[in-house]
């Protein structure tokens, strides 16, 4: 009977050892994931090409203005002037609809999808 009882008691302690342990393993591991969140966070810088300052062409001007701004803002007020006017395609959300300002600025074309944006403003901007 004193056998069974020190095996309990030999298995008991073996289970907190073991408990120890793997907690330890599990802060250990948490603490590298935390260190690489870190350094990654640390290491992006934003590319100063996209704050650069641009000045708008004329047809551009007269949907978003003609003050010198960068081109992440230039396509934010033109999806402003998009949502506001409610240009927007309902069945295909990826297409654009042209109205006067924005007809000029598509070349003619009365529908664009949002995909060439970035290619029509680069044409319209200095």
């Amino acid at each position: 009977m004193a056998k069974k009882a020190s095996k309990k008691v030999a298995k008991k302690a073996a289970k907190k050892v073991a408990k120890k342990a793997a907690k330890k393993v599990v802060k250990k591991a948490a603490k590298k994931v935390a260190k690489k969140a870190v350094k990654k966070a640390a290491k992006r810088k934003p590319n100063a090409a996209f704050m650069a300052a641009l000045t708008p062409s004329a047809t551009l001007a007269a949907v978003i203005g003609n003050k010198a701004i960068p081109r992440t803002e230039i396509i934010k007020k033109i999806w402003d002037y998009i949502k506001k006017n409610k240009l927007q395609d309902s069945k295909n959300k990826r297409m654009i609809n042209a109205d006067e300002k924005l007809l000029v600025l598509f070349a003619g074309k009365k529908q664009v999808s949002m995909f060439d944006l970035a290619k029509i403003v680069s044409k319209h901007v200095k």
